[in-house]
């Protein structure tokens, strides 16, 4: 076994903070921050072009201590060094876990099975950039001779989410190319793509690691055959490109081989926007962006892997909300950045996080008797103000938060900025301190509405400023809760990098699917057998 096996209940550290938790449950931070003129500083990190201020949680330095002590007791040091020289951590599935080798310098070393990985992933970035140059100049064209001026990629989960949310966030930095991304396999999603396109113009970028995923053959095919209307089978070779493993199913589907980019078994979906699957991205932003993008990624490798852990960012935050899952009960965590280009990153994060950790038994394979996982989601400020922060602010449920902001505009708009910025500050300050009755008295409230215009306050986040939003920064912060996603995984003592409980639903709906053309079905619970009937009768 390459990872600790340590239940996190019964060490040391943690019967200290289940004790420790007594005593601060009903403390306000607002006392905390009056009795210590210096708690921003000391919980505050600076590093590279990151702010990370987690002073308003619900800690103390007292509760600091014992956390980081947890970490050093479920060992994760060694887990870390584990990652990274490319141990067997996914052990449920026999694999090493380097997304991290992705985004490496040409001069490390990494290695798999005695290989090091290295040369090998930058063979591939080499032929990303050439492809991408040639794609983004025109001078890789469609089968009538034109320039490509759409992409379109194809896949879904982590050879969607991941890549739609950097193209996305980085929707400053795109190239003329326009993206779209066909994910869903419901038939509207991708006949509403395609009806925007020129299939003389159009590049298709097939992204499957075993190129058998339902949803992404779905909608290949289905393209494929849109595409067929216009053009003949000798076409497909230079509009459609592959990521995937299964050389043998891509050339089958038409497919030129030298248009096929490698995938590698030690890169789980939800990590993989760092390898081939971030071509789409590369041809959205041009590959220097990419590269960027992936530099910034090996900043925050580098932090995460050297670091002391009081002052490292995704130890220091995963810490932090281990305290609120399994000592305050929270489920939640809300994700918050003030930047409508991060439209999607709570989506994103979802997945990362939510398949990772959402597991019930241990590395030992144990049931697990305490709380793994989040629950994760938001929107970006300051929308987000206007549709569930009332919930936040005087609902019964403590949600901590993640409030992410960047000091500079990318188009430059001060009077905006400042608004922007205003409210992102506001927020985490009224969530700290709540609004007291004296002060709505103080108001000329109406004595009967008094009660509902008190706030208690005392409510956590964090607050990570960030200079501005380019593709360093990006690969910085997603790569800060890539890590963050890994330290709670170790303390939870959980393999984090299978998701078996997506294959049942799988399983089940290929079945029920062979039951649409069959007066019979197979044997179901009464309401799914009422809902299949139900179905068949609407067919």
């Amino acid at each position: 076994m390459t990872l600790p096996n340590i239940n996190p209940t019964s060490t040391n550290s943690w019967k200290q903070l289940q004790e420790h938790f007594k005593t601060l449950k009903d403390v306000h931070m607002k006392d905390l921050f009056a009795q210590d003129d210096e708690r921003a500083n000391k919980f505050t990190i600076k590093w590279d072009d990151f702010y990370v201020d987690f002073s308003k949680n619900r800690i103390t330095e007292e509760t600091f201590k014992y956390l980081l002590e947890l970490a050093d007791e479920v060992k994760l040091k060694d887990a870390i060094k584990s990652q990274f020289s490319g141990e067997i951590i996914n052990q449920t599935e026999g694999r090493a876990v380097l997304h991290s080798a992705l985004r490496a310098p040409k001069t490390s070393e990494c290695y798999v099975d005695g290989v090091n990985v290295i040369p090998e992933v930058y063979e591939v970035k080499e032929k990303i950039e050439q492809f991408t140059n040639e794609v983004v100049n025109g001078d890789r064209k469609g089968f009538t001779g034109k320039a490509f001026t759409d992409v379109v990629n194809i896949g879904i989960g982590g050879s969607d989410l991941g890549p739609a949310m950097v193209v996305d966030s980085l929707q400053y930095y795109k190239n003329h190319l326009t993206t779209h991304f066909v994910s869903n396999v419901d038939g509207d999603h991708v006949n509403e793509v395609i009806k925007k396109l020129d299939p003389e113009t159009t590049l298709f970028v097939v992204v499957s690691k075993t190129f058998t995923t339902q949803e992404t053959l779905s909608n290949a095919n289905t393209i494929k055959a849109w595409f067929l209307k216009s053009a003949s089978e000798e076409a497909i070779a230079k509009h459609f490109v592959a990521v995937s493993t299964n050389i043998e199913s891509v050339k089958s589907f038409g497919i030129d081989e030298n248009n096929i980019f490698p995938m590698w078994d030690w890169v789980g979906g939800r990590f993989s926007l760092w390898s081939a699957v971030g071509l789409t991205i590369s041809l959205a932003v041009g590959y220097n962006n990419f590269e960027s993008l992936l530099r910034g990624a090996n900043k925050m490798d580098e932090h995460f892997k050297n670091e002391d852990f009081k002052t490292n960012i995704p130890v220091v935050l995963a810490l932090i909300s281990i305290w609120y899952n399994n000592f305050f009960k929270a489920e939640s965590e809300a994700v918050i950045p003030y930047s409508q280009y991060l439209n999607q990153f709570a989506t994103y994060l979802q997945q990362g996080i939510m398949e990772s950790n959402g597991k019930s038994v241990d590395r030992n394979g144990n049931p697990i008797d305490y709380e793994t996982g989040t629950l994760i989601w938001g929107e970006p400020g300051t929308n987000s103000q206007h549709a569930f922060f009332q919930l936040i602010h005087q609902g019964t449920k403590l949600i901590p938060a993640d409030f992410i902001g960047f000091t500079k505009s990318l188009h430059g708009n001060q009077d905006h900025q400042n608004k922007l910025i205003s409210n992102f500050l506001a927020q985490t300050e009224a969530l700290l301190n709540g609004k007291t009755e004296e002060k709505v008295v103080a108001e000329g409230t109406q004595s009967e509405i008094i009660p509902f215009k008190i706030f208690k306050g005392n409510k956590p986040t964090n607050t990570i400023f960030i200079n501005k939003l380019s593709p360093e920064s990006l690969g910085k912060l997603i790569a800060m809760y890539e890590h963050k996603i890994f330290v709670q995984g170790i303390i939870w003592n959980i393999f984090s990098y299978d998701q078996f409980g997506v294959e049942l639903g799988k399983q089940l709906a290929s079945k029920i699917l062979k039951e649409f053309n069959s007066k019979d079905n197979n044997v179901h619970d009464s309401s799914t057998d009422n809902l299949l009937n139900y179905y068949k009768s609407m067919m």
